[in-house]
């Protein structure tokens, strides 16, 4: 705990700076208490709090630009990446992908207060090939509300922040051990949501040759692409396949063999909409193993909207 004093007291903004670059660019280290201890050193002492949300702002939007450059070279399989490495559910995507399918840009104004959105919605926001100015304006003002939140909270709260601090401190040891405590219970409870997670969406996947074959001859099941419309739209789809996001937007008799793909880790999108139609009654229904990009890096047929 002195370490940690230390180092906001000698090198509040580099502190800082590190802190939030860190937390923004996908490292567990969350920001937030840095960020309050420093607005509340910052109080007691008599300093300026404005350089603290500046310096927050700026290394946010350092962060989130790596994402968004990530997002428009990698794509999806940036994406993939960051959800095997993530202790989050790999449903994050999907919702992330809805969210900002359905209001795009402006949503990055609260992505930062979402748990699990911000880095996959800044890495969507190069793959939907956002305007880096369009995203950088919504991008900052989201980064500018959460930064100042922060400091508000440990300017409002200075007295009871130190007052938690000195106890700590007084704890030694003791103090150390419930803080490291408090993070492996937390680090635990992730896992084992993770965990349920892929237990949940475990099912029989349709391989892409298998899907192919059955195509080929003329008895193909019914394709459900569940993608958000404006992927859909920039990618293509494979041919014939119907875009869908709720069970309820079917008229389907249980015995239709179906076949339901996404572009998401682990197929997570189509195998949660898989499981609710085999909930319907629908005994034929599987994911598409690797989903779209799986089929889409065979080279296979890929149908386009009809230029207007």
């Amino acid at each position: 705990m002195d370490t940690l004093l230390y180092f906001i007291h000698n090198y509040g903004l580099w502190f800082v700076f590190i802190a939030v670059l860190l937390d923004q660019g996908g490292i567990p280290i969350p920001a937030y208490p840095p960020l309050i201890l420093a607005s509340a050193l910052t109080v007691e002492s008599g300093g300026s709090l404005w350089p603290l949300v500046l310096v927050a702002v700026l290394a946010a939007l350092c962060a989130d630009l790596l994402w968004y450059a990530g997002g428009r070279h990698f794509g999806g399989r940036l994406i993939r990446l960051m959800c095997r490495l993530s202790l989050s559910p790999d449903s994050c995507v999907a919702t992330t992908r809805g969210i900002y399918s359905r209001w795009g840009a402006p949503a990055l104004v609260v992505a930062k207060f979402v748990p699990g959105f911000a880095a996959i919605a800044t890495t969507l926001a190069g793959q939907l090939r956002t305007r880096v100015v369009r995203f950088a304006f919504y991008d900052g003002i989201g980064a500018l509300l959460w930064a100042t939140v922060a400091v508000a909270l440990g300017a409002v709260f200075h007295e009871a922040v130190n007052g938690v601090l000195a106890q700590l401190e007084t704890l030694g040891r003791l103090g150390l051990l419930l803080v490291l405590g408090s993070i492996s219970l937390w680090v635990a409870w992730k896992v084992w949501d993770r965990q349920r997670f892929m237990r949940l969406i475990r099912m029989a996947r349709i391989s892409v040759p298998e899907l192919q074959q059955l195509l080929a001859a003329g008895n193909g099941p019914l394709l459900l692409d569940v993608r958000p419309a404006g992927l859909r739209e920039a990618s293509g789809w494979i041919p014939g396949a119907v875009r869908v996001s709720r069970v309820d937007e079917l008229k389907l008799a249980p015995q239709a063999e179906v076949v339901i793909y996404c572009d998401c880790p682990n197929e997570a999108s189509a195998a949660l909409l898989a499981r609710e139609l085999k909930q319907r009654g629908f005994a034929r229904v599987r994911p598409l193993a690797g989903g779209f990009a799986a089929w889409q890096v065979q080279g296979l047929p890929i149908e386009h909207a009809a230029p207007e």
